[in-house]
Formats: structure tokens, sequence, C-alpha cells
């Protein structure tokens, strides 16, 4: 197993004026609890208890870690055999969502893949950008068990705010009590939950196959959109694509840790700003993707404001705007989601009104430092 990160170094660059002087929330769209009512969710209150209370989140203000390491990180996916004999073996029921993103699949065990099926995952993951397998046991297993499965695809990242179960600060937790009503004061002031991102960009090496699995859910609602950001780099004009090359954004963590402090809650690192390529090559695959996200990307290294701002836009609602390299993934019991977070974004929505509970963990193993392959027509 991949050893657990407790201790990324922030690129040395000339950073904007505006990453120097940190603001609070700046464009970072905050929906995330960072408490909950514990008597409800013991059951204690006469609604049903969380089927999972070894998954509810703490946060623990002693959990402080240094700077994140450079690792070097090795991509499973190019060992793959991409006829996927134990990943899709005879029997198993493979639904393609859309033609260019979203798979669902029934009749594998993910908890039970040896490594030349763990390898064979993570490449037709990032084929299909994201795979909603379901019937798993993952959320039955304990979590030192899925820890361990997930640590086979790379170091584990360790969330600088979010909620994790008790002693597993590994696990990033997605939690909303039975009876919270914190959407209603979010929509007082916002029009829609929508908020596409690529998970923690803002590190030196953000995550690759990334696995997110339920634990609890409302009847209807709380589904989670993914973009396809190669289909959505392959649409672009060739002088466009070729202008993009070179090109480096700033992704900034700052906001979202000062959001977490202006609700007295947790800081478990100092927050940092890293420039990426906003065109980046995936190691497996070879293909070309857009890397650059409303929610962390804050500027175009060497690039007016103006003009770094337009060029943004264009490109945050090029993704928003593709419904057509877009899916949409429902949850049921026993789904495991797993994504490429190198190659696609993704948005949660909070479109449910009754107060249900939605409960979801994710494993964030981080991968390669992006990098970009020269461009060609």
């Amino acid at each position: 197993m991949a050893p657990s990160a407790t201790a990324t170094i922030t690129e040395t660059l000339s950073l904007p004026q505006t990453l120097k002087t940190p603001k609070i929330f700046g464009a970072y769209k905050e929906l995330a609890p960072s408490k909950y009512n514990k008597e409800a969710e013991e059951g204690k209150t006469g609604v049903r208890a969380a089927k999972y209370p070894n998954y509810l989140p703490t946060w623990n203000p002693e959990q402080k870690y240094g700077p994140l390491q450079p690792f070097e990180h090795y991509e499973h996916g190019k060992d793959a055999d991409t006829s996927y004999p134990e990943l899709l073996p005879e029997g198993t029921t493979i639904t393609d969502l859309t033609p260019t993103i979203g798979t669902e699949v029934r009749g594998v065990q993910l908890s039970s893949l040896s490594n030349a099926g763990k390898d064979q995952l993570a490449r037709f993951v990032a084929e299909r950008k994201v795979v909603a397998f379901r019937g798993q046991d993952f959320a039955d297993l304990s979590i030192e068990k899925a820890l361990e499965f997930g640590g086979y695809f790379g170091r584990h990242h360790i969330h600088p705010t979010s909620g994790s179960p008790e002693g597993h600060p590994e696990i990033h937790l997605v939690h909303r009590g039975e009876g919270d009503k914190g959407a209603e004061t979010f929509f007082e002031n916002r029009t829609s939950s929508v908020a596409w991102h690529s998970d923690v960009s803002y590190e030196q090496q953000p995550p690759g196959t990334t696995f997110l699995y339920i634990l609890d859910k409302p009847e209807t609602g709380g589904d989670t959109l993914f973009v396809n950001a190669a289909e959505a780099y392959n649409r672009l004009s060739p002088l466009f694509q070729e202008r993009l090359h070179g090109l480096k954004a700033t992704h900034s963590g700052i906001e979202q840790v000062n959001a977490s402090m202006a609700r007295n809650s947790i800081k478990r690192r100092e927050p940092v700003v890293n420039a990426h390529p906003i065109v980046r090559t995936h190691p497996a695959t070879g293909e070309k993707a857009l890397f650059v996200n409303p929610q962390f990307t804050r500027d175009i290294v060497g690039l007016k404001k103006e003009e770094s701002d337009a060029i943004l836009k264009f490109l945050y609602d090029h993704l928003a705007y593709g419904a057509d390299f877009q899916a949409r993934v429902k949850w049921e019991e026993g789904t495991v989601v797993v994504w490429d977070n190198r190659v696609t974004q993704h948005s949660a929505l909070l479109d449910w009104k009754d107060g249900q509970r939605r409960h979801l963990a994710r494993i964030t193993p981080q991968a390669e430092q992006p990098y970009q392959t020269p461009y060609s027509s």
C-alpha cells in the first residue's frame, strides 16, 4: 500500500498580486457543512440513524501536517491489458451512459481485483472518464481495507479542511445530515449549486484515479455531473488549441482554507498555490485535456488580468455548457464511482429539499505533476 501523505511544495514562480494578498472566499463556492446534529445522526431524535456511523465526519484541530513533499507516481494504467479480462469478464453488464463519457458496470466486485485487475481499472476509467460500479461492498469493508485498495493507485491525499472518519484523515467525507436544511440558506444568495471543479487541483501533484462510494442517500436527487475535459479540448479549433499550449494557470487552495477558517473549522495544512499547464497530457492514454476550473484556477501566468479572465471564462463556459460531452451519475445503494481527475471535472447537485441524509466517502490517490506534450494538429 502506498504511504499516506503527511507532509505539495509550492512551485516557485512569480504569482499575481491577487494571490499574494489572500481573499476570504474569492471565486470559491462553499457548499460543505462543517457541523451536524450528532444525536440525529445516531438516531436519538426519532429520525433514522446513519447507516455507517464509523464514517461520520470529525474535524480534529489537532491534525496538523507540513507541506506535501514531491513523490514519484507510477501510472498503473500503462500496464493494463486493454481487453480487460479481469475487470470486465464474461457475464459483466456494461452500459455506456453517453458515447464519450460515463459507463455503468454490474457483475464485478472491485475489492476482489488482483493487481492486474486494478491496472485494467485505471486504464478503463482513463478511457471512459467516469465509471459507476454497482453492487459493491466498499462501504462494508473496514476503512483500513478500503484505504489499502485505494493506495495501489497513488499516495493518499489528506484534505486540508474536510471532515474525515475519526482516525482516518485520508478519507474525504461528503456529508449532509438528516434534517439538514442548509440548502435553504445557500439558495438565499445563489441561483445554482453547480460548482464545476477538478479535485484539489491546487496541489503540485493533484489526484488521478479517484473513488467515491455511497453510504447514505436521499430517495431522489444528489446526483453528480461529470464533464469530459479531453473531449472539450478536442472540440476547440486547431488554432485555439495551439495557442493554449505553453500557457500555465495558477490554482489556489487559499480560498478553500480561508472559507474553512471563517466557519471556525480546521486547517490541517497551510494552503498552496501551484501553476499547471492549461492543457495537460494523460500518461496512459496520451490524450490532452483542459485543466482549468472555476473553483481553484485563478490567473493565466504572464497575461494581464483582462486577457486572462477572458480566456478562462471562455474555457469555463465551454466545459459547463458542453452537455454533449457530459454525463450525469445517479446514485444507488452499493455504488462506487471511479473517475480520472486528470481528464474530467465534476459537480455535486444540491437539489433535494426534504432534508434527507446524503453521505459519501472519497479515496483520493495523488498522481503525477501535470505536464504537457508538444502540440500536434
